[in-house]
């Protein structure tokens, strides 16, 4: 069949260079909240909306990711299917 494809993997330096930057990110946010002059709850409450769009962020990228890989194996199951037809077929073969 076909050559294996290599399976890409990041760097540990881009995967702590993208940790680092989360928490950067929302460690500013946090003190940008704390800071504001607004009332408790109004603090509370950004403070929850950025939890939020946080987790929705995560759940959306996963759903991204499991949808790409689903699509790349449906893809490699076809392209098998078709280098096996191909290779079994003869076109000097007789016809019975």
């Amino acid at each position: 069949m076909s050559e294996s494809q290599v399976k890409q993997q990041n760097t540990s330096a881009y995967h702590a260079q993208a940790v680092i930057s989360f928490a950067i990110a929302l460690a500013a946010v946090a003190i940008g909240i704390y800071q504001l002059e607004a009332s408790a709850w109004v603090r509370a409450f950004l403070g929850i909306s950025v939890l939020y769009l946080t987790t929705s962020a995560f759940t959306l990228a996963k759903v991204v990711r499991d949808r790409q890989e689903s699509e790349r194996i449906v893809s490699r199951v076809d392209q098998a299917r078709l280098e096996k037809l191909l290779a079994e077929h003869d076109p000097f073969q007789q016809k019975l």
